[in-house]
């Protein structure tokens, strides 16, 4: 979604259709969220992170019901006390973990995670087209506590408070583009100023019972947990805008306006807010059977995984937004009997509804010992919701063959199935504000095939690498059509639509330089859906069956490397490029006839870094003195972000000029910028 915002789209589909996990705790963003640099933290605290997993598509039965991805984090489980503080030029962070036994004779450990966050953008929203008195805060604190308090039991809470605050007070707006041949300026004064409040605290109990016996080990979980979010965004503006058309100075001196194409004002308003609780409850449970045939040199295993969640959900939002739109001295839509905003949006929601979902799969392995594993996962979900009364099943399946043995492993894997994502409250809502009582899960068929290859290159120096490469299509029904503006997604509110995605991922991993882990991702996708009862067309006018999807990226691309002095290791620097064609756009107002039928150009991004090891505690002999030897590893680091200083679009603005002809500017992400950055880890 771009560097102001956390936000990501996998293959095809949108920010909404992402699961994520921490501890078995599903995790919920906030909704009302339409630009990135209102976008507070999100949740998981990288200090706090054990591992991680990453599905893309084809994942298994237990994980819930969405269409695009899982993001499965674990937090660590400390075993004595340490700790990190970090402080930068656009916040800081501090964390605290550790154990100790409550009961020095019985019982067992108490292991805690503490995490504390700051971030503040005001430095880097400083470089955007629009200038004026940015004042974001935005605050993160966590906690993970777990007690053996009996050798098979364990209890943890997880407990979480994320509030951002974003402010903004906008004086002036200038934008260049046409190209050579045909440049317009885009050029605002503001009045008015935003204020936006995100607040979300989640708080969360898991009961864990791990039987000590040999065979057949199980386990039995029990979580519970309940979110609450409170977002009010409130602006009025008003933009004072004239469109200029310019005749650039072939010697390099500064563009003449030759004309005014139009002017006018843009009226922007809203007092909106949101407020949600979901409650939740699970139980699930596992068992493993191991059969073991050491005269033929196989065994074989069955492990049986399922649980039951109950979720209720309440919302109450209130809705008051309303546009006005004068060119040239006139109201747009120009009525001589009255006086008309260009769009107004008022409603009053309040919605109680509880699903019931269920899983159970079965992992059958069977391994030829030195020779081979087959892996097999069949599952099935299932799920009632009270607020349409709609019931649905979701079959899923994965088959994996890896060799063993040998010294360069490939790992096959095929996995597919019904991927089912019942509405959440925003896709619920139409564009009016009012509720679709009868909207129906958003549907899709998935199969994806892929290959893992382990391989060593080199000689003098071998390096261990990875190729990861997969390929899939998704066929999509009973889709909910939507448009993205900048990070917010705008749901038509109806299953009014299908389409397909389909594409290949391919990604290149290892330490190229020994010790240090480089990357290379390449992806191509083409996704498109049509709306029924619409028939589009391209940008020339043609007649199409099919139009690109909101976050259709043909292609994308991603680079990380990391290198150190030859004969200094404490002296280090990464380098991070992103590429991608740009994302599609349409005509404001409907976009249904020639549907996204624009792009935004071409995303291009390079950030590089240098840090420098100012303290190692393996040198406390050597350096008894050194001011930092109370910690154990101290670093100081120097970003530069968008080094090539490429200005990225977000999004578009449209105005009219005086003919009554659209003409779009963009919003540009942000230029080059310096980030200073010290860490210490205690």
């Amino acid at each position: 979604g771009g560097e102001l915002t956390s936000q990501y789209n996998v293959r095809g589909g949108n920010y909404d259709e992402n699961l994520v996990y921490v501890n078995d705790f599903e995790i919920f963003r906030p909704q009302l969220i339409r630009a990135g640099q209102q976008e507070g933290l999100s949740f998981p605290n990288i200090d706090l992170i054990r591992d991680l997993a990453f599905s893309s598509g084809g994942f298994e039965a237990k994980y819930g019901d969405k269409l695009s991805s899982v993001l499965d984090i674990k937090y660590k489980r400390p075993e004595e006390t340490r700790g990190s503080f970090m402080a930068s030029m656009l916040g800081a962070s501090a964390h605290l973990e550790g154990s100790f036994k409550p009961i020095k004779k019985q019982g067992g450990k108490v292991r805690y995670l503490l995490g504390a966050r700051y971030k503040t953008t005001r430095y880097i929203l400083g470089s955007l087209d629009t200038k004026g008195e940015y004042l974001p805060n935005f605050i993160d604190l966590q906690a993970y506590v777990t007690y053996d308090f009996k050798p098979n039991w364990q209890l943890a809470l997880i407990g979480n408070i994320n509030q951002a605050k974003y402010n903004f007070t906008p004086t002036e707006s200038e934008v260049v583009t046409g190209g050579f041949f045909f440049p317009n300026k885009f050029s605002a004064d503001f009045e008015g100023k935003e204020d936006d409040k995100f607040k979300n605290n989640m708080g969360g109990l898991a009961l864990n019972f791990v039987p000590a016996k040999k065979q057949n080990p199980s386990f039995v979980k029990f979580l519970t947990s309940v979110y609450n979010a409170d977002e009010v965004e409130a602006f009025d503006i008003l933009s004072y805008f004239q469109v200029t058309k310019l005749e650039l100075d072939l010697e390099g001196g500064k563009p003449k306006e030759i004309g005014v194409l139009g002017n006018g004002v843009q009226h922007s308003f809203a007092r909106n807010r949101l407020q949600n609780i979901i409650l939740n409850g699970e139980l699930k449970a596992g068992i493993e059977i191991p059969r073991f045939n050491d005269d033929k040199g196989y065994e074989t295993s069955h492990f049986l995984y399922g649980g039951i969640k109950v979720q209720q959900e309440h919302f109450k939002d209130r809705l008051n937004e309303w546009a006005r739109t004068d060119s040239a001295g006139y109201s747009l839509p120009n009525a001589e009997e009255e006086y008309q905003l260009a769009s107004v949006i008022k409603s009053v929601n309040d919605v109680s509804s509880t699903r019931f979902t269920a899983f159970g799969q079965e992992t059958f392995t069977y391994k030829k010992l030195s020779k081979y594993e087959i892996q097999t996962t069949i599952g099935a979900r299932v799920g009632y919701w009270s607020f349409n009364d709609e019931f649905i099943v979701s079959p899923r399946a994965q088959f994996l063959v890896r060799p063993l043995g040998r010294e360069n492993p490939i790992t096959y894997k095929v996995a597919g199935g019904i991927y089912q994502q019942q509405p959440f409250y925003r896709e619920m809502r139409r564009l009016d504000g009012t509720l679709n009582t009868n909207i129906k899960s958003q549907k899709s068929a998935q199969v994806i095939g892929g290959i893992t290859y382990d391989f060593i290159a080199g000689k003098k120096e071998p390096v261990k690498l990875k190729i990861v490469a997969e390929v899939y299509y998704k066929d999509l029904w009973d889709q909910i059509s939507y448009n993205v503006d900048n990070v917010r997604v705008r749901y038509s509110g109806n299953n009014d639509s299908k389409g397909y995605a389909k594409g290949i991922d391919f990604r290149i991993n290892g330490e190229f330089v020994s010790g240090f882990e480089s990357w290379l991702n390449l992806s191509f996708l083409d996704t498109k859906e049509k709306i029924y009862g619409v028939q589009h067309k391209d940008v020339t006018g043609q007649p199409v069956d099919y139009v690109p999807r909101p976050t259709s990226r043909i292609f994308a691309g991603s680079l990380y490397f990391q290198d150190y002095l030859p004969k200094n290791k404490n002296f280090r620097t990464h380098l991070q490029l992103n590429f991608g064609s740009g994302l599609p756009f349409g005509p404001p107002g409907e976009n249904l006839v020639q549907r996204n039928a624009v792009r935004f150009k071409t995303y291009q991004r390079v950030d590089i870094g240098f840090s420098y090891q100012l303290w190692d505690e393996i040198n406390r002999d050597e350096k008894p003195h050194n001011l930092f030897k109370f910690t154990r590893k101290t670093w100081i680091s120097l970003e530069v972000f968008n080094l090539m200083d490429v200005q990225n679009v977000a999004s578009v603005n449209w105005v009219k000029d005086f003919n009554n002809i659209y003409y779009f500017f963009p919003v540009n992400l942000t230029s080059r910028r310096f980030n200073l950055k010290l860490r210490m880890d205690l």
